[in-house]
């Protein structure tokens, strides 16, 4: 399982004479996630040909993050890539080979202020963006760019925009943790390629592309792609281009694990499948049937969810505005 001789990263690097934003753009976190690569392969295919060009700032691409997942076709290598994402400290090696990836990521994004990392889910539905948190000095997530952040996600076309990962990730450690808050440690496995760029003064939007294998989510993809360059300034505008239509929103409120293989869905679900309160969603394996306790929205099902792993998340309808820079001291 461990890596081949030849792994390596390929990085595609850009940078304008004129001085402007550091955009990166990841793909291929996950192995069996393939629309990123492709999507970023197009692009740079354009930049080189001259059909696409920068006009300031910089831009990096890596369009296969992990190259030993992708060489086994399934969603990690050793471990999650999108885990525990933060540099080794000095003078200790990293303890797996996604630890070595993120030692070589890690630089790459301390340069950039901008993150792009492109993704795709196993279950049936449509395109949307994942954000950060909104403006806090909280110790969770502090941050003071949510108004960028949430331009970007606006921008990239999708209907949908979902806010509150972290959170709901701290919340499922406290719940098998039978309540106790999580520790520090426990809390960093949480961090992904998004809330590394956070922490070092950035912002970045996740956008899951669609289903593993839908035909679109390269599209979806490389049109992401050429949105955020323009909204940064960095490519020439599209003049026949519609102003961004406003997405709904939705926030992250609960997540569910799966206790046991037995456990099982009453249906095949798809991500945003509407729910209401009381409506079945799985039943255990004791024969206790789950239930949705409010309206809302099913989010990542997973019906090959590994037991004590995530099952499904629940969210609802968000009064985030986008659109508007937060008030005076956040929100």
């Amino acid at each position: 399982m461990s890596e081949q001789p030849t792994d390596t990263l390929r990085i595609h690097g850009y940078a304008a004479l004129k001085p402007g934003p550091r955009l990166m753009v990841l793909g291929g976190v996950h192995g069996d996630e393939t629309c990123g690569s492709a999507g970023i392969e197009r692009a740079a295919a354009e930049l080189d040909a001259g059909f696409l060009q920068l006009r300031c700032g910089q831009l990096t691409m890596v369009p296969v993050a992990n190259p030993l997942a992708r060489r086994l076709g399934r969603r990690e290598g050793e471990r999650n890539l999108n885990r525990l994402f933060r540099p080794s400290p000095p003078g200790i090696e990293a303890a797996d080979y996604e630890g070595r990836i993120t030692d070589l990521l890690c630089p790459l994004l301390d340069r950039h202020e901008v993150l792009l990392d492109l993704h795709s889910f196993q279950s049936a539905g449509e395109a949307f963006a994942m954000i950060g948190p909104r403006d806090n000095a909280g110790t969770l997530e502090p941050f003071a760019r949510a108004f960028e952040e949430g331009q970007l996600a606006l921008h990239l076309g999708t209907s949908r925009v979902v806010e509150g990962w972290l959170d709901i990730y701290a919340a499922g450690l406290a719940q098998r943790a039978g309540g106790q808050p999580a520790d520090d440690a426990a809390l960093a496995f949480g961090w992904g390629t998004n809330e590394y760029m956070r922490s070092r003064g950035g912002y970045g939007v996740t956008l899951e592309c669609g289903q593993h294998q839908d035909p679109a989510a390269p599209e979806v993809a490389y049109r992401a792609i050429l949105s955020a360059l323009r909204l940064l300034g960095m490519v020439a505008p599209d003049p026949l281009a519609a102003p961004p239509v406003r997405p709904s929103l939705l926030r992250l409120v609960s997540v569910t694990d799966r206790l046991d293989e037995e456990d099982q869905f009453v249906r095949e679900w798809a991500t945003f499948d509407p729910m209401a309160k009381g409506e079945p969603i799985g039943v255990r394996a004791d024969g206790s049937v789950l239930e949705a306790v409010r309206d809302g929205f099913i989010v990542f099902p997973n019906s090959a969810a590994l037991p004590g792993t995530e099952w499904f998340y629940f969210a609802v309808a968000s009064d985030r505005d986008l659109s508007r820079p937060p008030l005076s001291g956040g929100a």
